[in-house]
């Protein structure tokens, strides 16, 4: 009897986990998502479709693997990869292009699962080189909360003022807390201006785009992309739930993530991978005591995301209808602890410290040659700056 009683409470924390890990997830880099996409040549259209498809495969994921393998396994977008595509830019080829990068990152992420050999060679990049590399595409994107701070202070000053206090009040929400005030101010902008948004566009819809194979979207989005997730959210990912006492199952992982992710391929979704931070959301102890009831956290969090799927073209009209600066500011601020994170795991070995400045700087530094993007010239001078320090040397006993 007593049990009886209990067993509802017992299941409302890991589902509320869940759903906060999904609120937190998707309000918290959306629109990183939107912005990425846009940069890389999608249409307004193109980007909310992907996001939407991405949103689905998400949820479809976690509920998959939390209930399969009874684990509160977490599926996520690639922030990092999505930052990756803000930073690179329009590729030779167009859009067609970039769902072309997106559809082989894809298929290397199923070979992982398939090859483990490949698992192995992409963990035998320096961490300090792969996250300097992650850190230097960034930076731009940190730096533009503060240069729409001068170019339009009260848009996003208010944003800024927002994620300052929440950070220090209830820094899980301070992101989420930011974009609402980015709402705000995007409200005050339509009613002084009288914008009125097109209802139809807040309905939500996929977008197919034929893909189509160019040098650049190979070897610049398509390489760095996969390495970027894999290194910067898969292998951490692993990491975190070990740490709370959980064994990803990795080729089932793989496999759905490399099939999800080729699925919103065609309609713009770039890639999706194994939670990191959020995971510590819906697998922490905060979720359950027991870690054996936490998998529903898993559940609930994909049900969440494929809600707010749903409500995807609205976010998007959101960010299309926001004042310069202000979106951009969200999405700094968003990634500001990424950064950190990046920066502080790139310089953390001295001895490996030169390679991960060089490679930090060019990939900062946004060149691209014969088409190819900063990313994958900052992982090769990286690692050749590495190899050519190291020649000789003899490993420490």
């Amino acid at each position: 009897m007593p049990e009886t009683a209990v067993a509802p409470v017992s299941l409302a924390r890991p589902l509320v986990a869940g759903m906060v890990t999904a609120l937190v997830g998707f309000t918290s880099t959306f629109a990183v998502v939107l912005t990425g996409l846009r940069t890389v040549g999608a249409t307004p259209a193109q980007a909310a479709s992907g996001l939407l498809a991405i949103s689905l495969v998400v949820g479809v994921g976690c509920i998959i693997l939390a209930w399969r393998y009874r684990i509160p396994i977490t599926i996520a977008w690639s922030t990092p990869g999505v930052a990756l595509l803000a930073a690179t830019g329009a590729v030779e080829g167009g859009w067609p292009a970039v769902v072309g990068g997106f559809l082989v990152s894809a298929a290397l992420i199923l070979c992982t699962a398939l090859f483990p050999p490949l698992g192995a060679l992409i963990a035998r990049i320096p961490p300090s080189i792969a996250q300097a590399m992650l850190a230097g595409v960034l930076l731009p994107l940190c730096v533009a909360p503060f240069v729409g701070l001068v170019d339009d202070p009260w848009g996003v000053a208010p944003v800024l003022i927002v994620w300052l206090v929440a950070s220090r009040l209830v820094p899980r929400w301070a992101v989420p807390l930011a974009f609402l005030a980015a709402i705000v101010v995007v409200a005050i902008e339509l009613t002084r201006t009288g914008v009125d948004a097109d209802a139809a566009t807040l309905l939500p819809r996929l977008e197919f785009t034929a893909p189509t194979l160019t040098v650049g979207s190979v070897v610049g989005i398509a390489l760095p992309l996969f390495v970027v997730t894999m290194a910067s959210q898969n292998v951490p990912g692993v990491a975190v739930m070990r740490s709370l006492g959980y064994t990803i199952p990795w080729r089932p992982a793989m496999l759905v993530t490399g099939l999800g992710s080729a699925l919103a391929a065609t309609a713009g979704g770039h890639a999706v991978n194994l939670g990191a931070i959020s995971a510590a959301i819906a697998a922490g102890p905060d979720a359950h005591p027991d870690p054996r009831r936490r998998w529903a956290a898993g559940v609930s969090a994909g049900g969440m995301y494929l809600v707010l799927g749903g409500l995807s073209a609205a976010f998007a009209a959101i960010v299309l209808l926001a004042p310069p600066g202000v979106i951009p500011a969200v999405a700094g601020v968003a990634l500001f602890a990424a950064f950190g994170s990046a920066v502080q795991q790139a310089i953390d070995d001295p001895g490996e410290r030169l390679p991960a400045v060089v490679t930090f700087l060019v990939a900062a530094s946004g060149i691209a040659i014969a088409g190819v993007s900063a990313a994958f010239w900052a992982l090769a001078a990286g690692l050749v700056v590495r190899t050519v320090l190291h020649l000789g040397r003899r490993p420490a006993a």
